[in-house]
């Protein structure tokens, strides 16, 4: 995941960008809202959380935030837009840190379609070791909309999809960027929630669950 890891500190400064699309406004300004409602009143932790663009949002209304990234780039970007409530950590999403008090709530955006097929459940129990049972977990990303997404240029053996993307020094990058259905999304999930819920808007899609209790 090194390739990962350097395109997104390699686009740092220009990530947000992509919020900017006029066509994907209203989607973003209801995920916005739900997003905030769903988490409030709950301590979450959050994975990949990039620039803190989703974390401004729900973090406010939180009890406490501990978020981490890989990119100590994008980390930076974070500080200067997150309450200080927040805790920001430089981290990796498959090693996450032992945590004292376990969280009520964790939040991935943009995150699980960069998961390659094969580590989805290993993430995930990793992700469920810093949580309490029931806690909730909420899961946000893209759907595959023609002439708004960007084309997929190749699929590996596995099944994972590709992306080539362009940044603005020139640079292109092969990123794994994976589109999964419902069906797929709950089936990976089922092992793990006592209840789980898809959501779709035109752009983004979320799956919302309940851990089980052990």
């Amino acid at each position: 995941m090194r390739a990962m890891h350097d395109y997104y500190a390699a686009r740092a400064p220009e990530y947000d960008r992509i919020y900017q699309k006029p066509e994907r406004q209203a989607d973003l300004r209801r995920i916005e809202t739900w997003l905030t409602e769903a988490l409030a009143g709950r301590s979450v932790l959050e994975v990949a959380c990039g620039t803190g663009y989703w974390t401004q949002f729900y973090a406010p209304g939180a009890t406490r935030v501990l978020a981490l990234d890989a990119a100590a780039q994008t980390l930076q970007i974070a500080r200067a837009r997150v309450p200080d409530k927040v805790q920001l950590i430089e981290g990796d999403a498959y090693a996450i840190p032992t945590v004292e008090a376990p969280f009520e709530a964790a939040f991935a955006g943009f995150w699980w379609s960069h998961i390659p097929l094969d580590r989805i459940d290993p993430f995930l129990r990793g992700l469920h070791r810093a949580l309490q049972p029931g806690a909730k977990i909420i899961v946000l990303d893209n759907l595959f909309v023609p002439g708004s997404s960007t084309p997929i240029s190749a699929r590996d053996a596995q099944g994972n999809s590709y992306q080539q993307r362009p940044l603005a020094d020139g640079s292109t990058h092969r990123v794994l960027k994976n589109f999964p259905t419902e069906a797929e999304l709950l089936a990976a999930v089922a092992p793990h929630a006592q209840a789980a819920t898809y959501r779709a808007w035109d752009y983004y899609w979320a799956l919302e669950y309940t851990l089980a209790t052990r």
